[in-house]
């Protein structure tokens, strides 16, 4: 499974960014897919996640202002960040769990990251 995310870049304080991740998934199905992200000095941390049945889930730091969403034909994910703050700064990572065919393991795949920052 080989995810590229895009979207990412310089935005002021209370701007909006929509992230995008596309996944080439030959021979796998996806579960869930999601996004993190990771500050300088700090651990990577979950953001938001949807599953296959499109229900999401939300990180404590998002307070509401992130909003993800799947189009599951195309497999891809975006994550459309809104009222954004110089503390969002960090490189965001989309994520998938995925079970190649005839397997019942799910995997977790990782894409690149994309630079996101915020200015003050």
């Amino acid at each position: 499974v080989q995810l590229q995310a895009s979207g990412g870049g310089l935005v002021q304080a209370g701007g909006s960014l929509r992230l995008s991740c596309s996944a080439s998934t030959s021979g796998f199905t996806i579960n869930a897919m999601g996004w993190y992200r990771q500050a300088p000095g700090k651990e990577r941390e979950l953001l938001a996640s949807i599953s296959s049945d499109g229900s999401t889930m939300y990180g404590d730091s998002v307070g509401g202002r992130f909003t993800i969403s799947r189009d599951i034909a195309k497999n891809t994910v975006h994550l459309q960040m809104n009222s954004l703050e110089p503390e969002d700064t960090a490189v965001y990572y989309c994520n998938a769990g995925a079970r190649r065919w005839g397997r019942s393991n799910v995997i977790d795949y990782w894409g690149q990251g994309t630079q996101v920052t915020v200015s003050s």
